[in-house]
């Protein structure tokens, strides 16, 4: 039988929003206060949903052990209590939540092999937050298909 599994986690970052794209007004047009040249600063809160069979042994999804230790090495160790702008896979790529929410996706995708990672959620503030793919939208989908195809 399969079921879903959702674990929270919490870590604070800093970024600038800011595209080579546009000049300093257009920035600023777009991005507004998000584009002060020092940044600014979020407290994060990840939602890791994992789906799987239920362990007849265990009756859990995935063992909640390994991925604290997947999210912690993965995504907590790498991006809590820096400026994601620093990072290498933001270097070309806006670090806005929506782009920061893909990658913590990406990356626990290809480093946890206990569960499927089916979709992970990011707050940026109470009022803000994404999800990376949406669950039973046409991106899950698509996600499916290209993983069929490789």
């Amino acid at each position: 039988m399969r079921a879903y599994f959702g674990r929270r986690y919490t870590l604070s970052a800093s970024h600038r929003l800011h595209s080579d794209a546009f000049d300093e007004a257009g920035n600023r047009a777009v991005y507004g206060k998000c584009n002060n040249p020092h940044g600014h600063g979020h407290n994060y809160v990840v939602e890791v949903i994992v789906g799987g069979d239920v362990d007849p042994v265990t009756g859990m999804v995935c063992d909640l052990v390994a991925l604290d230790s997947c999210v912690k090495k993965e995504i907590l160790d790498r991006f809590d209590h820096t400026n994601l702008n620093t990072h290498g896979c933001f270097q070309s790529v806006v670090p806005t939540t929506e782009n920061f929410n893909i990658e913590v996706h990406r990356l626990l995708t290809a480093a946890f092999t206990q569960g499927e990672i089916v979709s992970v959620r990011v707050e940026e503030t109470s009022n803000n937050s994404f999800e990376y793919p949406v669950r039973g939208s046409s991106a899950s989908q698509e996600r499916k298909f290209r993983d069929e195809e490789q």
